[in-house]
């Protein structure tokens, strides 16, 4: 089926999906689109609506007030696990004693504590009212857009709302087709899964279209009626493997977007991934890494900041390694000053002080990067390939220059003992003023689409009983190895307090953020602006102004194994 270039076509992402950046997905394929022809696009971010945040925010502090507080663990990263399937759950169930039976279980698996019944009735109460509010916002939204089209770019937290768009837009407005894309395929829905499967079944009625993979030229060719009309999942593989030529794509167009209200504009210099962790489904999900010139990103932020007068941009590339330097190099040229957020692996550049302040001039605002672990033997299990000496010589490295430094740690990663965690501990410790931020999350589920998943579902067991599969729609696998499911919470627990007692910020609220940019301001005489400055909307160029690098402190480190 063809559709026309005058028909109105409306992209949209749901709750809830943290609002830092506006979203990138959907944005350039209004961009890609529009080049082509197809004018009468819309993009909508409902994260933005206070109506829904509100009610989201009211489930998670409801919640928090019925966890025991030496069981809260990682509190907002962890509690998201309980809400998208208590959304689920609402959304599907016909049973209501066994409906608030799951979502005891649901807390109890999570927290490892129980809730009273009138607890369970407090907290189904908000999800039924978070559902007639996201009713109110369907049907207004289709009422003023009038679309023919509604596409959803859909994630493991936006998954249960996207559903409930779905089936009322089918009920209500027939005409419309309905298109289901995103980030939830590289995981919970990866290819080849049972859940993939179910879920098909389950939602044929009321998603007409799913497109996995890289969205831009598969969504053209759905439009232009290219695809096999008989066939409802289209992959990489329907249209040859094309992939989409970075070289030749325009800025992502974010004109619908009320841009004030993210701290950053978001980007990507690259897609996949040159390495192959074990943990990590992106070179899977993107297939071959591509990369686009330095001159081309530069030139893409310079014309953001012209368009939206913005100077804070996030870079959503897995990795920025095979271009850091060349785009810093390239940023120095400019007489403009942008800031760039984004991730960086350990490797032997990064441990260079040098290179690091000459990316601080260039304007690196804050670095990502995943250390996982204090303890070389569970590295070593990671297939990681760095040494705990270069970790440190890392995020000294980058610190020094001034540049915030966001470390990402794994709790319980399959056959980690108390010592390895210890470790990780000790070594937090050690470095803790040249962290700006620390995030632990635990080891459990085991996600498709993952290098290693297939050796981890041999050691797999279905966490939620068979019993609630039709209200949970995903079955989720769990680890059901050393250690325990509980013993990683609580390591996630200990690794919470210590950070607390170490000042290093673990949360990421506006008040979180403040207080861990005022400490860093302290610690680092180079370190970037703190993000309320981005807010004030007065021109920052002192990253063209510094002065030289105040010596890191050496770490004496072996090279490890960089041959990926």
């Amino acid at each position: 089926m063809k559709i026309g270039k005058k028909q109105k076509i409306l992209l949209g992402i749901l709750p809830f999906w943290t609002p830092q950046i506006p979203p990138l997905g959907i944005s350039c394929i209004k961009s890609y689109i529009k080049a082509h022809g197809y004018q009468n696009v819309k993009t909508v971010d409902a994260n933005l609506e206070k109506e829904l945040r509100e009610i989201y925010d009211r489930y998670i502090n409801t919640l928090r007030n019925f966890i025991p507080e030496d069981k809260q663990g990682n509190y907002p990263s962890i509690v998201n696990e309980v809400w998208q399937n208590h959304m689920m759950a609402h959304l599907n169930y016909t049973d209501e004693t066994a409906y608030k039976e799951l979502i005891q279980t649901l807390v109890r698996t999570i927290f490892f504590t129980s809730l009273q019944n009138n607890q369970v009735t407090c907290l189904a109460a908000i999800v039924e009212e978070n559902y007639q509010r996201l009713h109110r916002y369907i049907i207004n939204l289709m009422e003023q857009e009038k679309p023919d089209l509604f596409a959803l770019g859909v994630y493991m937290g936006t998954l249960p709302a996207s559903l409930f768009a779905f089936k009322l837009v089918r009920q209500r407005y027939p005409h419309i087709k309905n298109i289901m894309g995103g980030g939830v395929f590289y995981d919970q829905l990866a290819q080849g899964t049972d859940n993939l499967e179910y879920f098909l079944e389950k939602t044929r009625k009321y998603i007409d279209t799913l497109l996995i993979g890289e969205g831009e030229v598969l969504f053209l060719k759905y439009l232009q009626g290219e695809l096999d009309e008989t066939k409802r999942v289209f992959t990489q593989r329907d249209i040859n493997g094309e992939i989409l030529d970075l070289s030749k794509q325009h800025v992502p167009d974010f004109s619908d977007l009320p841009i004030g209200n993210y701290p950053y504009l978001s980007v990507y210099g690259s897609r996949s991934c040159p390495y192959r962790c074990t943990f990590c489904s992106d070179s899977v999900f993107w297939g071959k890494f591509r990369m686009k010139k330095p001159v081309q990103i530069v030139r893409e932020l310079t014309e953001l900041y012209h368009r939206h007068k913005r100077q804070l941009f996030y870079m959503s590339d897995l990795l920025m390694n095979p271009f850091v330097t060349p785009l810093a190099e390239e940023f120095l040229k400019s007489d403009l000053s942008l800031y760039w957020d984004g991730f960086l692996k350990v490797s032997n550049e990064v441990c260079d002080p040098g290179k690091a302040f000459l990316w601080r001039r260039a304007g690196l605002y804050r670095v990502g990067i995943g250390i996982e672990s204090g303890s070389q033997r569970i590295l070593d299990l990671m297939d990681k390939r760095i040494t705990i000496e270069q970790s440190k010589a890392a995020i000294i490295s980058l610190a020094s220059a001034g540049i915030k430094t966001t470390t990402f740690w794994i709790i319980g990663y399959p056959g980690e003992t108390d010592a390895d965690f210890q470790a990780t501990l000790d070594m937090m410790e050690e470095i803790q003023e040249y962290i700006y931020y620390a995030e632990g999350n635990v080891f459990w589920s085991i996600l498709a689409g993952r290098p290693g998943a297939n050796e981890w579902m041999k050691q797999g067991v279905q966490l939620y009983p068979e019993r609630f599969r039709e209200m949970l729609m995903i079955q989720t696998r769990a680890m059901d190895t050393e250690p325990t499911r509980e013993e990683r919470y609580k390591r996630l627990g200990r690794f919470i307090a210590h950070c607390r007692n170490l000042g290093i910020q673990n949360t990421y609220s506006w008040d979180g953020l403040y207080r861990a940019d005022q400490r860093w301001q302290k610690l680092h005489p180079h370190a970037v602006p703190p993000i309320t400055a981005f807010s004030d909307k007065e021109y920052i160029g002192e990253n063209k102004h510094l002065g030289h690098l105040i010596d890191a402190p050496t770490i004496p480190r072996d090279d490890g194994n960089w041959g990926f």
